[in-house]
């Protein structure tokens, strides 16, 4: 029996990119979470706000570009 060492799809570069856009991606989510008010008869602007419309996207969005780019990197050899 031959003793083959098993091969990994990615580097270790691209393992730790991907841990880092899946990381951005969660605090995008983080970001975009509350909001709510407490008695469901009152509305709460606070869903309307910079954090939630305009930070919290385009946080998700930078996440799943890095995580594409981390699939996509060629390997060093």
């Amino acid at each position: 029996m031959e003793n083959k060492q098993q091969e990994f799809l990615f580097e270790k570069v691209n393992y730790k990119i991907l841990l880092i856009g899946i990381g951005v991606i969660a605090l995008g989510f983080i970001l975009m979470a509350g909001g709510g008010s407490d008695d469901p008869k009152v509305f709460s602007n606070a869903v309307f706000n910079f954090r939630r419309i305009r930070l919290a996207p385009t946080l998700v969005l930078i996440g799943f570009g890095i995580t594409v780019y981390s699939i996509l990197k060629k390997a060093k050899k």
